[in-house]
């Protein structure tokens, strides 16, 4: 049987739906928002443009959709556009039927194989889109009116599949015309061919919003062809910023000398994605802009990445991320977010101090309520503290001494093996928190922390 399509992605997505099963997965945060608009817009058989600043999982989620293809499909063998053997459409299959009727050989594309994707860059022609007249088979013979002379391009290649375009406001005028005739005729035109391909696609785009407007660099006749339009954000709540850290941030790479991998305690992630949450708020970042989930992946590997260096410096057993491994993020990320212009050469003390702000804010909402007078105690008397990135973790409880309340403490933050590295890092954690709630005075000289009374 042939089938669409669209109506394979309608009928794969509501088979989905009956069964409970989760319709993208590996898709974060647009389970009450986006996902929804998202599904109606399939099941009208609608093509999608979706609208979003950098870094919300446009991309992903164009992805997820070949999972809502039939997982295997026929297609006549040799043909460059995917021909279905029952309703064959290019030249070459429609003659090749006509003669061997059932004996045309057939071969199986899976679902995987049927996704086209392009990047809008300035260069690109419509030729790379739609095709082009191919000299190459002209001289070998064929005259320059058969069609068979096409060379196609990646929207008919795409045929029966789904075809993506990444940033579509960044097509020339002239492009995004040559569009026009896919989304609307299903077919293409190639030079002075009368060429009739009735293509079969969903075809999906993506644009940021501030772009898409009869202001940005996209033509009217074109918007209106999109039966669907989806806005996507960032995670809204704290808890989908995490998840998307803990999916997306590669962290279980192996430690010096084979040891076992690297270990970033929750509370350190959470600082992660508040900090990220009060970048992407901060008045004195271009909103326009936007700040990527990336930002907060790359922050989380890079925060791993100096645990493995101290550990690979000093000997240490395990890897365990600190406090102290925090400001690496600052220096790192700096190029990951656009600025407001008046805030040229402030760049790196705006985000150490929201940096701290995101510190501050996690400490309060892990550490609220516990008795921390034990550690604070240790301070009384005008001790310090020696600690830093450099610092193995046996170093800083060494110095730190019996400290009472520190089974609570771990309890509180989640961490059940008490290894000298885990132990540390949730010292190291407390003392940071006491210090940015004026509890206790902290000094920072030549890449060394020292806290004290």
């Amino acid at each position: 049987m042939h089938k669409p399509v669209k109506a394979e992605v309608r009928d794969n997505l509501l088979a989905r739906l009956a069964a409970g099963e989760p319709t993208f997965p590996g898709i974060l945060g647009f389970d009450e928002t986006v996902l929804p608009e998202v599904e109606r817009g399939l099941i009208a058989g609608h093509d999608l443009v979706l609208l979003g600043e950098r870094g919300q999982g446009k991309t992903r989620l164009v992805r997820t959709l070949t999972g809502l293809l039939d997982e295997w499909t026929p297609v006549i063998a040799g043909c460059e556009i995917n021909d279905h053997p029952y309703a064959p459409v290019c030249v070459r299959c429609a003659r090749l039927v006509a003669a061997e009727g059932d004996a045309t050989p057939v071969t199986w594309k899976h679902r995987s194989e049927r996704y086209g994707e392009k990047l809008a860059t300035p260069d690109t022609s419509v030729g790379d889109l739609i095709g082009d007249v191919d000299p190459i088979k002209v001289a070998e013979g064929r005259t320059l009116g058969d069609p068979e002379t096409v060379h196609y391009g990646l929207v008919p290649r795409t045929n029966r599949g789904i075809f993506s375009v990444n940033e579509l406001p960044d097509l020339a005028e002239r492009i995004q015309v040559a569009l026009l005739n896919v989304l609307e005729e299903r077919d293409i035109q190639v030079r002075g061919y009368t060429l009739r391909l009735p293509l079969d696609l969903l075809v999906v785009a993506s644009a940021n919003p501030e772009d898409y407007t009869n202001r940005g660099r996209i033509i009217t006749p074109l918007k209106d062809r999109f039966g669907a339009e989806v806005r996507t954000h960032y995670p809204l709540r704290l808890q989908d910023e995490l998840e998307v850290i803990r999916q997306e941030a590669q962290l279980d790479w192996p430690g010096p000398g084979g040891q076992p991998g690297v270990t970033v305690p929750g509370h350190l992630l959470e600082v992660v994605a508040r900090f990220t949450r009060l970048v992407r708020d901060s008045p004195q970042v271009d909103q326009r802009s936007g700040v990527s989930a990336r930002f907060a992946v790359a922050a989380a590997e890079t925060v791993a990445a100096s645990a493995v260096r101290r550990a690979a410096v000093t000997g240490e057993p395990d890897a365990v991320a600190r406090v102290c491994d925090l400001p690496s993020i600052v220096a790192a990320s700096r190029g990951k977010v656009e600025f407001e212009s008046a805030e040229e050469g402030r760049e790196l003390e705006v985000l150490a101090h929201l940096l701290r702000k995101a510190t501050a804010e996690t400490f309060r909402a892990q550490l609220a309520g516990l008795d921390l007078s034990g550690l604070q105690a240790r301070f009384a008397q005008g001790a310090t503290v020696e600690t830093g990135d450099l610092v193995p973790a046996a170093d800083l409880l060494a110095r730190l001494g019996p400290v009472p309340g520190l089974a609570q403490l771990l309890q509180r933050l989640g961490i059940e093996a008490e290894s000298p590295g885990q132990a540390a890092a949730a010292l190291e954690f407390a003392l940071e928190g006491l210090h940015l709630n004026r509890r206790l005075a902290k000094d920072e000289v030549a890449g060394r922390t020292v806290y004290g009374g």
